[in-house]
């Protein structure tokens, strides 16, 4: 089956192409009666759209979303909810050059061998222009979650080696969105800030890591064996583009360490409420969450496309010098904290729908 898809019960679908007419998607599965904020969808799509500061791309995209079923008077109905984002600033024929070019690092000439042909404008279906259908989907999954009082929380750690200095506990995550960087610590945002700047201007790209927490979480979310909870987080950040690494509380620094140091500790209240005395679990255990904080880690690669010439090959074989051209960010990662965060939403949500249905009581309690 093709994989434009996510979820079982809470699905998202999306289409649509970086210089198609629109692009949009299919949320199936959204139980009715939610109430649909179309204030905070809005504001969640201008924290991923294109041309928002001096450090992204150009491109100029208002990413309005049209609902086209699946919401009445600002409730959804529970039938599928449809909708499309037009794209209104397409420039198709920057792309030209590259009609019989393959970009280094890009999946240009993966595509072309999958399917035998492929959209060179912009990247087609390849590009993050898609990812916009994400966080209109993700947008509706954080309305759900919010009733059961989950929150989600992104943001960048670190850019180009530079990382945030202090421990979760000690950063203000109400500063996520007070710097183009999204990075909540002052003094690594105006660093962070000046490497991006730094490799714009000499047409080159930067990666870097996102981190993301929700708390409060709840215990019980996740599927043995294969859908482990944090094993569909991974296969979805992996499906953002330029991610390239996930690791989920202590990751891999956990494997240098022992049993007794990388072990959880328990201890309870008077009350008996569990109480856990460290997270290198990352807020799972078994593939279920444990009801502590989930923590992890996305790491993205620098923007494929640059504008500093590369060695590569066209559709005939014949070796060139490319110097790309056309709109791109000089680092992904501050506009996929959005992104990131509407995946989170998308797998929570998948969760939380399938674990009210495990038992008897759950399915008949009110």
């Amino acid at each position: 089956m093709p994989g434009n898809c996510i979820g079982n019960l809470f699905r998202l679908c999306t289409f649509g192409e970086s210089h198609g007419p629109a692009i949009g998607g299919i949320i199936d599965g959204c139980p009715a009666g939610l109430e649909i904020d179309s204030g905070f969808i809005r504001k969640e799509m201008a924290r991923r759209k294109p041309g928002q500061s001096a450090i992204t791309t150009p491109r100029s995209e208002a990413d309005e979303v049209e609902w086209l079923s699946g919401i009445f008077e600002g409730k959804s109905t529970g039938a599928p909810i449809a909708f499309i984002i037009r794209n209104t600033d397409a420039r198709s024929e920057d792309y030209g050059h590259l009609k019989n070019v393959f970009r280094p690092s890009h999946a240009d000439y993966t595509y072309l061998q999958k399917y035998g042909l492929r959209d060179h404008r912009g990247g087609g279906r390849a590009s993050a222009r898609e990812t916009a259908c994400r966080v209109a989907g993700g947008a509706i999954a954080k309305l759900l979650l919010k009733r059961a009082g989950i929150e989600i929380k992104a943001w960048v750690s670190a850019v180009a080696g530079i990382d945030i200095p202090v421990s979760i506990a000690e950063l203000d995550l109400s500063a996520i969105e007070s710097n183009p960087v999204r990075c909540p610590h002052h003094s690594s945002a105006s660093s962070m800030q000046a490497e991006i700047e730094k490799a714009r201007q000499a047409k080159d790209s930067l990666g870097g890591v996102i981190t993301c927490l929700v708390s409060p979480s709840i215990p019980g979310l996740g599927e043995p064996v294969f859908d482990k909870l944090h094993a569909d987080l991974a296969k979805a950040m992996l499906s953002i583009n330029a991610s390239k690494g996930f690791e989920i509380g202590s990751g891999f620094a956990g494997s240098r360490r022992r049993g007794s140091e990388e072990n959880d500790a328990f201890s309870s209240d008077e009350q008996g409420n569990v109480r856990f005395l460290s997270n290198n679990s990352g807020g799972v255990q078994g593939g279920i969450s444990n009801g502590n904080d989930i923590v992890f880690r996305v790491a993205f690669k620098p923007v494929s496309t640059i504008g500093i010439p590369q060695q590569t090959v066209d559709t005939v074989g014949k070796t060139l010098e490319l110097e790309a051209a056309g709109r791109h960010d000089p680092c992904v990662v501050p506009r996929a904290v959005p992104i990131v965060e509407a995946m989170t939403a998308l797998v929570l949500a998948d969760h939380f729908l399938r674990n009210a249905t495990i038992t008897i009581d759950k399915i008949f309690t009110e």
